[in-house]
Protein backbone atom coordinates (compact mmCIF):
# COMPACT_ATOMS: atom_id res chain seq x y z
CA UNK A 1 0.00 0.00 0.00
CA UNK A 2 2.71 2.24 0.70
CA UNK A 3 4.61 1.87 -2.50
CA UNK A 4 1.11 2.06 -3.92
CA UNK A 5 0.72 5.61 -2.54
CA UNK A 6 4.16 6.96 -3.20
CA UNK A 7 3.79 5.76 -6.93
CA UNK A 8 0.00 6.95 -7.20
CA UNK A 9 1.11 10.43 -5.29
CA UNK A 10 2.41 12.69 -8.00
CA UNK A 11 -0.74 11.70 -10.04
CA UNK A 12 -3.42 12.10 -7.39
CA UNK A 13 -1.44 15.67 -7.26
CA UNK A 14 -2.33 16.44 -10.84
CA UNK A 15 -5.97 15.33 -10.24
CA UNK A 16 -6.35 17.23 -7.11
CA UNK A 17 -5.15 20.39 -9.26
CA UNK A 18 -7.08 20.15 -11.87
CA UNK A 19 -10.31 19.82 -10.22
CA UNK A 20 -9.57 22.67 -8.16
CA UNK A 21 -9.17 24.86 -11.00
CA UNK A 22 -12.05 23.35 -12.56
CA UNK A 23 -13.96 24.87 -9.75
CA UNK A 24 -12.55 27.83 -9.83
CA UNK A 25 -13.18 28.67 -13.38
CA UNK A 26 -15.73 26.21 -14.33
CA UNK A 27 -16.04 27.74 -18.32
CA UNK A 28 -12.75 28.63 -19.09
CA UNK A 29 -10.34 25.82 -17.49
CA UNK A 30 -11.89 22.13 -18.06
CA UNK A 31 -12.77 22.75 -21.86
CA UNK A 32 -11.68 20.99 -24.63
CA UNK A 33 -9.52 23.21 -26.21
CA UNK A 34 -8.11 24.61 -23.09
CA UNK A 35 -7.06 20.78 -22.13
CA UNK A 36 -5.40 20.32 -25.56
CA UNK A 37 -3.52 23.77 -24.88
CA UNK A 38 -1.97 22.35 -22.04
CA UNK A 39 -0.79 19.23 -23.78
CA UNK A 40 0.75 21.71 -26.02
CA UNK A 41 2.80 23.62 -23.20
CA UNK A 42 3.59 20.25 -21.63
CA UNK A 43 5.29 18.77 -24.54
CA UNK A 44 8.20 21.21 -24.29
CA UNK A 45 8.17 20.97 -20.52
CA UNK A 46 7.95 17.28 -20.57
CA UNK A 47 10.17 16.54 -23.40
CA UNK A 48 13.40 18.11 -21.58
CA UNK A 49 12.47 16.56 -18.33
CA UNK A 50 12.70 13.36 -19.84
CA UNK A 51 16.47 14.20 -20.21
CA UNK A 52 16.63 16.05 -16.77
CA UNK A 53 15.04 12.66 -15.24
CA UNK A 54 18.43 10.90 -16.38
CA UNK A 55 20.46 13.70 -15.24
CA UNK A 56 19.19 13.64 -11.66
CA UNK A 57 18.74 9.78 -11.35
CA UNK A 58 22.36 9.81 -11.67
CA UNK A 59 23.08 12.25 -8.88
CA UNK A 60 23.61 15.24 -10.97
CA UNK A 61 21.72 18.62 -12.35
CA UNK A 62 21.47 20.72 -15.19
CA UNK A 63 20.47 24.42 -14.84
CA UNK A 64 21.56 24.97 -18.56
CA UNK A 65 18.25 23.33 -20.22
CA UNK A 66 16.08 26.47 -20.76
CA UNK A 67 19.55 28.15 -22.97
CA UNK A 68 20.21 24.68 -24.54
CA UNK A 69 16.39 25.46 -25.71
CA UNK A 70 17.22 28.77 -26.81
CA UNK A 71 19.80 27.83 -29.09
CA UNK A 72 18.53 25.13 -30.60
CA UNK A 73 15.40 27.61 -31.75
CA UNK A 74 17.90 30.30 -33.24
CA UNK A 75 20.43 27.15 -34.86
CA UNK A 76 16.95 25.50 -36.36
CA UNK A 77 15.64 28.66 -37.45
CA UNK A 78 19.46 29.68 -38.92
CA UNK A 79 19.69 26.18 -40.66
CA UNK A 80 16.34 26.93 -42.85
CA UNK A 81 17.05 30.16 -43.74
CA UNK A 82 20.34 28.89 -45.36
CA UNK A 83 18.62 26.80 -47.17
CA UNK A 84 18.40 23.49 -44.83
CA UNK A 85 15.64 21.25 -45.06
CA UNK A 86 13.06 21.37 -42.32
CA UNK A 87 14.90 17.74 -41.05
CA UNK A 88 18.16 18.25 -41.46
CA UNK A 89 17.79 21.39 -39.94
CA UNK A 90 15.87 19.92 -37.03
CA UNK A 91 19.07 17.61 -36.82
CA UNK A 92 21.30 20.28 -36.12
CA UNK A 93 19.16 21.50 -33.26
CA UNK A 94 19.53 18.29 -31.61
CA UNK A 95 23.10 18.05 -32.84
CA UNK A 96 23.82 21.43 -31.01
CA UNK A 97 22.42 20.35 -27.89
CA UNK A 98 23.96 16.94 -27.27
CA UNK A 99 27.64 18.70 -28.34
CA UNK A 100 26.78 21.31 -25.84
CA UNK A 101 26.03 18.14 -23.20
CA UNK A 102 29.18 16.89 -24.09
CA UNK A 103 30.98 19.64 -23.10
CA UNK A 104 28.99 19.46 -20.11
CA UNK A 105 30.38 15.95 -19.58
CA UNK A 106 33.77 16.69 -20.30
CA UNK A 107 34.08 19.45 -17.59
CA UNK A 108 32.54 17.65 -14.64
CA UNK A 109 34.46 13.97 -15.70
CA UNK A 110 37.53 15.39 -16.67
CA UNK A 111 37.76 18.72 -14.18
CA UNK A 112 36.38 17.21 -11.12
CA UNK A 113 34.08 19.93 -11.18
CA UNK A 114 30.53 20.44 -9.95
CA UNK A 115 27.56 20.09 -12.04
CA UNK A 116 25.81 22.69 -10.46
CA UNK A 117 28.34 25.03 -11.27
CA UNK A 118 29.47 23.61 -14.86
CA UNK A 119 25.97 24.06 -15.51
CA UNK A 120 25.09 27.42 -14.23
CA UNK A 121 28.04 28.47 -16.21
CA UNK A 122 26.62 26.97 -19.07
CA UNK A 123 23.64 28.33 -18.60
CA UNK A 124 24.68 31.93 -18.73
CA UNK A 125 27.23 31.14 -21.95
CA UNK A 126 24.69 28.92 -24.11
CA UNK A 127 22.67 31.70 -23.69
CA UNK A 128 25.02 34.42 -24.45
CA UNK A 129 25.39 32.31 -27.58
CA UNK A 130 21.73 31.89 -28.66
CA UNK A 131 21.83 35.72 -28.59
CA UNK A 132 25.18 36.21 -30.51
CA UNK A 133 23.80 33.90 -32.96
CA UNK A 134 20.81 35.40 -33.54
CA UNK A 135 22.32 39.05 -33.59
CA UNK A 136 20.33 39.36 -30.21
CA UNK A 137 16.87 39.71 -32.45
CA UNK A 138 13.94 36.70 -33.36
CA UNK A 139 15.04 34.64 -36.10
CA UNK A 140 12.33 34.79 -38.72
CA UNK A 141 12.29 31.09 -40.82
CA UNK A 142 10.27 29.70 -43.57
CA UNK A 143 6.94 27.90 -43.31
CA UNK A 144 7.35 23.87 -43.01
CA UNK A 145 5.97 21.38 -41.39
CA UNK A 146 7.93 21.60 -38.24
CA UNK A 147 5.82 24.55 -37.30
CA UNK A 148 2.59 22.28 -37.49
CA UNK A 149 4.30 19.74 -34.64
CA UNK A 150 2.70 21.67 -31.98
CA UNK A 151 -0.79 23.06 -33.43
CA UNK A 152 -4.10 22.75 -32.13
CA UNK A 153 -5.19 20.15 -34.37
CA UNK A 154 -8.38 20.62 -36.89
CA UNK A 155 -11.10 19.12 -38.05
CA UNK A 156 -9.73 16.68 -40.63
CA UNK A 157 -6.89 16.09 -37.78
CA UNK A 158 -9.02 14.66 -35.42
CA UNK A 159 -8.45 11.02 -36.18
CA UNK A 160 -4.97 11.95 -34.48
CA UNK A 161 -6.39 12.35 -31.09
CA UNK A 162 -3.27 14.48 -30.00
CA UNK A 163 -1.22 16.69 -31.96
CA UNK A 164 2.22 15.18 -33.41
CA UNK A 165 4.39 17.06 -31.06
CA UNK A 166 2.63 15.21 -27.93
CA UNK A 167 2.76 12.24 -29.38
CA UNK A 168 6.68 12.36 -30.02
CA UNK A 169 7.00 12.94 -26.39
CA UNK A 170 4.87 10.17 -25.47
CA UNK A 171 6.65 7.73 -27.70
CA UNK A 172 9.96 9.65 -26.22
CA UNK A 173 8.81 8.66 -22.91
CA UNK A 174 8.66 5.27 -23.60
CA UNK A 175 11.74 4.85 -24.83
CA UNK A 176 14.10 6.44 -22.28
CA UNK A 177 11.44 3.99 -19.34
CA UNK A 178 12.47 1.10 -21.72
CA UNK A 179 16.18 1.92 -21.24
CA UNK A 180 16.47 3.15 -17.80
CA UNK A 181 14.53 0.02 -16.80
CA UNK A 182 16.04 -3.07 -19.28
CA UNK A 183 19.26 -1.95 -20.01
CA UNK A 184 22.95 -2.01 -18.58
CA UNK A 185 23.00 1.89 -19.38
CA UNK A 186 20.09 2.49 -17.04
CA UNK A 187 21.53 0.34 -14.23
CA UNK A 188 24.32 2.02 -14.47
CA UNK A 189 22.58 5.53 -14.16
CA UNK A 190 21.08 4.20 -11.01
CA UNK A 191 24.22 2.62 -9.38
CA UNK A 192 26.27 5.59 -9.93
CA UNK A 193 23.05 8.14 -8.52
CA UNK A 194 22.94 5.82 -5.64
CA UNK A 195 26.56 5.03 -4.69
CA UNK A 196 29.59 6.42 -6.80
CA UNK A 197 32.39 5.11 -4.73
CA UNK A 198 30.33 1.51 -5.13
CA UNK A 199 29.40 1.87 -8.56
CA UNK A 200 33.16 2.39 -9.45
CA UNK A 201 34.02 -0.60 -7.19
CA UNK A 202 31.60 -2.61 -9.16
CA UNK A 203 33.65 -2.05 -12.42
CA UNK A 204 30.82 0.79 -13.62
CA UNK A 205 33.23 3.19 -15.99
CA UNK A 206 31.11 6.19 -13.73
CA UNK A 207 33.06 8.79 -16.22
CA UNK A 208 31.38 7.28 -19.18
CA UNK A 209 28.23 6.85 -17.69
CA UNK A 210 27.79 10.29 -16.46
CA UNK A 211 29.42 11.96 -20.13
CA UNK A 212 26.45 9.74 -21.92
CA UNK A 213 24.10 11.05 -18.92
CA UNK A 214 24.80 14.88 -19.85
CA UNK A 215 24.75 13.94 -23.67
CA UNK A 216 21.32 12.88 -23.55
CA UNK A 217 20.22 15.27 -21.14
CA UNK A 218 21.07 18.06 -22.97
CA UNK A 219 20.37 16.44 -26.38
CA UNK A 220 16.70 15.68 -24.82
CA UNK A 221 16.28 19.72 -23.93
CA UNK A 222 17.40 20.57 -27.72
CA UNK A 223 14.88 18.00 -28.93
CA UNK A 224 12.43 20.82 -26.46
CA UNK A 225 14.02 23.12 -28.55
CA UNK A 226 12.79 21.79 -31.90
CA UNK A 227 8.91 21.54 -30.10
CA UNK A 228 9.70 24.76 -28.78
CA UNK A 229 10.66 26.25 -32.42
CA UNK A 230 7.33 24.48 -33.80
CA UNK A 231 4.95 26.63 -31.45
CA UNK A 232 6.73 29.86 -31.56
CA UNK A 233 7.45 29.36 -35.27
CA UNK A 234 11.02 31.77 -35.25
CA UNK A 235 13.96 31.34 -33.56
CA UNK A 236 14.17 33.30 -29.99
CA UNK A 237 17.50 33.43 -28.15
CA UNK A 238 15.28 34.83 -25.22
CA UNK A 239 12.91 31.88 -25.21
CA UNK A 240 12.68 29.52 -22.11
CA UNK A 241 13.66 31.52 -19.87
CA UNK A 242 13.28 29.75 -16.43
CA UNK A 243 12.29 27.02 -17.76
CA UNK A 244 14.84 24.56 -16.40
CA UNK A 245 13.20 25.26 -13.07
CA UNK A 246 9.77 23.92 -14.01
CA UNK A 247 11.84 21.27 -15.46
CA UNK A 248 13.76 20.28 -12.54
CA UNK A 249 10.34 21.28 -9.96
CA UNK A 250 8.53 18.27 -12.72
CA UNK A 251 11.05 15.80 -12.24
CA UNK A 252 11.25 16.13 -8.50
CA UNK A 253 7.57 16.44 -8.31
CA UNK A 254 7.33 13.30 -9.67
CA UNK A 255 9.18 11.16 -7.60
CA UNK A 256 13.09 11.89 -7.95
CA UNK A 257 15.21 12.27 -5.53
CA UNK A 258 17.71 14.88 -6.23
CA UNK A 259 20.41 13.06 -4.22
CA UNK A 260 20.35 10.43 -6.86
CA UNK A 261 19.55 6.93 -7.69
CA UNK A 262 15.81 7.20 -7.40
CA UNK A 263 13.42 8.40 -10.54
CA UNK A 264 10.32 7.34 -12.79
CA UNK A 265 9.85 8.55 -15.92
CA UNK A 266 6.15 8.26 -15.40
CA UNK A 267 6.55 10.64 -13.17
CA UNK A 268 8.35 13.46 -14.71
CA UNK A 269 5.66 13.62 -16.89
CA UNK A 270 2.83 13.90 -14.39
CA UNK A 271 4.99 16.73 -12.86
CA UNK A 272 5.32 18.67 -15.97
CA UNK A 273 1.66 17.83 -16.77
CA UNK A 274 1.56 19.71 -12.96
CA UNK A 275 3.49 22.48 -13.30
CA UNK A 276 1.41 23.11 -17.01
CA UNK A 277 -1.84 23.35 -15.21
CA UNK A 278 -0.93 25.41 -12.08
CA UNK A 279 0.48 27.93 -14.82
CA UNK A 280 -2.78 27.60 -17.03
CA UNK A 281 -5.42 27.71 -14.25
CA UNK A 282 -3.10 30.86 -12.24
CA UNK A 283 -3.45 32.12 -15.70
CA UNK A 284 -7.44 31.84 -16.12
CA UNK A 285 -7.48 33.19 -12.84
CA UNK A 286 -6.52 36.52 -14.39
CA UNK A 287 -3.30 36.11 -12.24
CA UNK A 288 -0.54 38.31 -12.44
CA UNK A 289 2.68 37.16 -13.60
CA UNK A 290 4.66 37.95 -10.40
CA UNK A 291 2.08 35.53 -8.30
CA UNK A 292 2.55 32.73 -10.91
CA UNK A 293 6.42 32.74 -9.85
CA UNK A 294 5.72 32.86 -6.63
CA UNK A 295 3.66 30.25 -6.80
CA UNK A 296 6.06 28.19 -8.93
CA UNK A 297 8.62 28.56 -6.32
CA UNK A 298 6.29 27.38 -3.91
CA UNK A 299 5.78 24.18 -5.73
CA UNK A 300 9.70 23.73 -6.28
CA UNK A 301 10.10 24.29 -2.47
CA UNK A 302 7.10 21.59 -1.61
CA UNK A 303 8.67 19.09 -3.68
CA UNK A 304 12.82 19.17 -2.13
CA UNK A 305 10.66 19.06 1.14
CA UNK A 306 8.55 15.91 0.13
CA UNK A 307 11.87 14.52 -1.07
CA UNK A 308 13.71 14.92 2.76
CA UNK A 309 11.01 13.75 3.64
CA UNK A 310 11.00 10.71 1.65
CA UNK A 311 14.67 9.93 2.38
CA UNK A 312 14.04 10.30 6.16
CA UNK A 313 10.81 7.86 6.34
CA UNK A 314 13.58 5.69 4.46
CA UNK A 315 15.73 6.06 6.93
Amino acid sequence: MKNALKKLGPLTGLVFVFALFSILRPEAFPTADNIQLMLLQTAVVGTAALGMTIVIISGGIDLSVGSVIALSTVVIALLMNAGASPLVAALGGVVIGAVCGSVIGALITQLRLAPFIVTLAMWGALRGAAKGLADEQIVLAPDSWLNRLLNVLTESQQWSLLPPGVWLMIVLALVVGGVLRYTKFGRHVFAVGSNEQTARLCGISVEKTKMGVYVLGSGFAALAGVLQFSYLTIGDPTTASGMELDVIAAVVIGGASLAGGEGKVFGSIVGALIMTVVANGSTKMELPNWVQEIVTGCIIILAVVLDRYRHRRTE
